[in-house]
């Protein structure tokens, strides 16, 4: 029987790998998978290993390092002197999966890497400990497989899961009917993240911008999406004043009139919606510095840096003001011009993603690999 491991670091990468696993699982029955994850993965039917807990965790301090080291440790262990595997599928979450991919390359264990570190957009470098480490990758923007060839690194363009997994719209009148929303005004929904470091470094800031849009315009209802995969006790009754809706966000995302998100995937999620949106972060000021340093581009949106262009307002660090993030939603809710332009650009990026189905390339790849190996 053929072995698969697969480590996943926090909630949306678990999300494209479940994916993955129920293709593959539809072409090879008989394969044997263990992981790291939660729920999604374990519903997909992967043994898990052990769980996000540890890996959610962000910061630069000894026990946080230390954390980290020690659950390496532990994965690799296993890996080498029981489950043995045909092969590890490393997905997303760049910092931990680059570290352990050093140790598995030194056990002998063949890894592919989907949905890899954002290379082009800060720390060049690490192109060297994908060419030493990495068997293949899995690039999921077509200018990606690109750059890896120009490095000699042997990769393959399988498209981006969302062109395919992103549900349609939810119902409007269904949905709001459901949550007590009121169809009569526009709805401001709020990402506010889904780690546990970017709430508290956020969502004070959100919360004073909904006041803020509220204020201008008692026609706004805003709603707080919580992430599936935190806790229930996440937002410590600092939202009592608002609805927080859990474990629905793309349905949220299809039916708002406008967004105020974390910077992250949720962006792309957004565009492939049409949704006008801006995009936010705060985090510790070490890691700024050090961020700084590292960038290649000057654009932290996934949307903005698909399309080469600024279609969506990033309000990083010390421009994450409550009163320009209130003015900007403002803006694209009731300036028409803003509005379109904004909604024509997602819809450049969008056509530029493509439409191949990422889970199913992804599947064959694996397939192929265990026939091969």
């Amino acid at each position: 029987m053929k072995k698969l491991f697969i480590i996943t670091g926090e909630y949306s990468g678990e999300s494209h790998a479940s994916r993955v696993v129920g293709e593959l699982l539809k072409i090879r029955p008989d394969i044997q998978i263990e992981g790291v994850g939660g729920e999604l993965l374990k519903n997909s039917g992967v043994k898990i290993f052990t769980n996000h807990e540890k890996m959610g965790k962000a910061g630069i301090n000894l026990k946080i390092i230390k954390e980290h080291f020690l659950l390496g440790k532990k994965i690799v262990d296993y890996l080498k002197n029981e489950y043995k595997p045909d092969l590890v599928l490393l997905v997303d979450y760049g910092a931990f999966n680059l570290a352990i991919s050093k140790y598995l390359k030194k056990a002998g264990i063949k890894t592919f890497y989907f949905i890899p570190p954002q290379v082009w957009a800060s720390r060049k470098w690490r192109l060297k400990i994908i060419k030493k480490n990495i068997d293949k990758v899995l690039t999921i923007f077509p200018f990606e497989k690109e750059l890896y060839e120009k490095e000699g690194i042997n990769s393959e363009f399988v498209g981006h899961p969302l062109a395919k997994e992103l549900p349609q719209k939810a119902d409007k009148e269904e949905f709001f009917k459901r949550h007590n929303l009121d169809l009569n005004k526009k709805l401001v929904s709020v990402f506010p993240g889904s780690r546990i470091f970017e709430i508290k470094f956020l969502l004070d800031i959100f919360i004073k911008s909904a006041q803020l849009l509220q204020k201008f315009d008692n026609n706004i209802q805003v709603v707080f999406s919580h992430a599936p995969n935190l806790p229930d006790n996440v937002f410590k009754n600092k939202l009592d004043n608002y609805k927080v809706i859990k474990g629905e966000n793309r349905a949220l995302l299809s039916v708002s009139d406008a967004l105020i998100l974390a910077s992250g995937t949720v962006a792309l999620e957004a565009c492939m919606y049409k949704i006008p949106m801006i995009i936010a972060y705060r985090g510790p000021f070490l890691f700024y510095l050090i961020y700084l340093m590292v960038r290649s581009i000057n654009r932290a949106c996934l949307v903005n840096i698909i399309a080469g262009k600024d279609y969506v307002d990033e309000f990083i660090m010390y421009r994450a003001k409550p009163k320009l993030i209130a003015g900007k939603i403002y803006k694209l809710l009731n300036n028409e011009n803003e509005r379109n332009a904004q909604i024509q650009g997602l819809i450049d990026v969008e056509k530029q993603i493509g439409d191949k189905h990422c889970v199913e390339e992804v599947a064959k790849i694996i397939d192929k690999e265990m026939k091969n190996g």
